[in-house]
């Protein structure tokens, strides 16, 4: 019940330091560079607190995915930075596309100093997996524009679609080579609480950060011991993760058992969710790569939406409390994570058993047909 030390215990400090060279084929990691946190969350939020400065047009723009995990417009809401938007190609299922953070970046540059480039990959509420060739892209830009690059990796385990692979951003900056690996600055973020292992409530998680000059470090780490540590018994659920068992012990085959269990279970509901939408008029989702959500984008008719208005609500809210109140469904309006004007979605997690979620998109199927029905 001690504490223990502000940048976590020491030796689950190495532990992830081995973990990430194992992950990345070998790509040096120093222990002194990593940072047990309260979930990736915690970290998010303390790298944003020391990287958010200045005032008017000079105060720090942080860009952010479009849609996002909220978490990121709330940290930089309390921080009173400012929001820099740039939007995932929906089209091209949910792609990162360079030119969309030059134009982003540009314009922001007019009302901020933007300084701050957040990806999630794989992506929330979004599920796509980034290639290579994507990644690569945005490390050079990041390099041109001297941002700071957040890596939101917390789904590295749930990779489902063929040909996709989790890349993370550290091993692809270090194959760029010198001039993009010792100047890049990067901090990338892993959790307990999704890929196989669901420990959300132990609250247990790391962040990796390279090329932080020596006294930003410092008031890094100052920042740190303000909250003492974090839950030491996150610290151990984190040492778990990173330490599996290893092919001759005991529980190496159970382990391996439930591990892809877990995973293929998660790949099939991925596919039965992508394959159930795109069958109900109205409704298009792209394919779920990865992560543990669908984001379908849905056809509200101009009637609902004139009901919307006059309930004061987002048409996509309007929805999403419609499904509510008629199935006992819960999903999240995709207003919630932003979208382009005009488009509408909702978020929903592929977590229930198959059969449950089965009898799910079926429910979600004819909610949909009949509401079409009702306001077309």
């Amino acid at each position: 019940g001690s504490y223990s030390a502000s940048q976590g215990i020491n030796c689950i400090r190495e532990d992830v330091a081995s973990y990430i060279e194992r992950r990345d084929g070998g790509v040096p990691a120093d222990p002194d560079n990593i940072y047990l946190t309260t979930g990736a969350s915690d970290g998010i939020a303390t790298i944003l607190k020391i990287l958010v400065s200045g005032g008017g047009r000079s105060r720090t723009g942080v860009m952010i995915p479009i849609p996002q995990y909220p978490l990121y417009s709330a940290a930089i809401s309390e921080l009173d930075a400012i929001q820099v938007n740039y939007y995932l190609d929906e089209e091209n299922c949910w792609a990162l596309d360079v030119n969309e953070l030059r134009r982003s970046l540009n314009e922001a540059k007019a009302y901020c100093n933007p300084k701050v480039l957040c990806i999630i990959n794989p992506g929330n509420p979004t599920g796509q997996v980034q290639n290579r060739k994507c990644i690569e892209d945005v490390i050079h830009f990041a390099w041109e524009e001297k941002l700071f690059l957040m890596a939101d990796e917390v789904y590295q385990d749930n990779v489902y679609s063929e040909g996709c692979q989790f890349h993370s951003f550290k091993k692809i900056l270090y194959e760029m080579g010198p001039e993009y690996y010792n100047n890049v600055e990067l901090a990338s973020f892993h959790s307990t609480s999704k890929g196989y292992m669901g420990e959300c409530g132990y609250r247990g998680g790391y962040m990796e950060v390279i090329n932080l000059h020596p006294e930003i470090k410092g008031q890094l780490v100052k920042l740190l011991s303000v909250r003492l540590c974090p839950p030491v018994s996150g610290q151990a659920a984190m040492d778990i993760v990173v330490n599996p068992p290893i092919p001759g012990e005991e529980s190496y085959s159970q382990f391996i058992k439930e591990k892809e269990s877990v995973l293929n279970n998660l790949a099939k509901k991925a596919k039965l969710t992508e394959d159930m939408f795109n069958k109900v008029p109205g409704i298009h989702c792209n394919p779920l790569q990865g992560a543990m959500y669908a984001f379908p984008r849905i056809f509200i008719p101009s009637k609902a939406i004139e009901e919307a208005k006059a309930h004061k609500m987002a048409p996509d809210m309007f929805y999403c409390m419609k499904l509510l109140e008629e199935t006992g469904i819960c999903v999240v309006p995709g207003s919630g994570f932003g979208q382009r004007e005009g488009s509408y979605h909702f978020r929903m997690t592929i977590l229930p058993p198959v059969e449950k979620l089965k009898i799910l998109l079926e429910k979600v199927k004819d909610f949909h047909i009949k509401f079409l029905e009702k306001y077309a």
